[in-house]
């Protein structure tokens, strides 16, 4: 599981069993997060959950950062038998905007910061998965 976090909603991606492709799973209120997570995993199998790790182009930390590490923590402790994950995120929200203009999407829809949201967690799965299976 992917998780693009921000301070009002995430973008949360799923994989399949082989971890071959990732999907769009929801987007939901950041504060909300964890009782959804607590749902989902006593229905769903998850070994990994994976944060895009909030960067300036630069490389340098950006405000989100610190954010995205207390979730990390967070996380840890509440789930400890999974492995949380960090990767990076930089150009997810541009590459998310591409691929809804690629794949035809309108315009009003490309605004709907939720898709955005959904894509980037998307990515942030994808690229996750390419660099464990290098």
């Amino acid at each position: 599981m992917a998780i693009d976090f921000g301070l009002r909603r995430c973008g949360l991606a799923v994989t399949d069993e082989l971890q071959i492709i990732s999907t769009p799973l929801e987007t939901i209120e950041s504060k909300k997060l964890d009782d959804y997570l607590k749902k989902y995993f006593q229905n769903e199998k998850v070994d990994t959950i994976v944060l895009g790790k909030s960067l300036h182009l630069d490389g340098s930390e950006n405000v989100l950062f610190n954010n995205v590490l207390e979730l990390k923590k967070h996380l840890e402790a509440m789930y400890p038998s999974m492995n949380v994950a960090l990767i990076d995120e930089r150009y997810t929200s541009k590459m998310a905007l591409q691929t809804m203009i690629d794949g035809g999407m309108k315009k009003k829809d490309r605004k709907n910061k939720e898709n955005i949201d959904l894509i980037s967690a998307v990515l942030i799965l994808q690229t996750y998965m390419q660099t464990i299976n290098k």
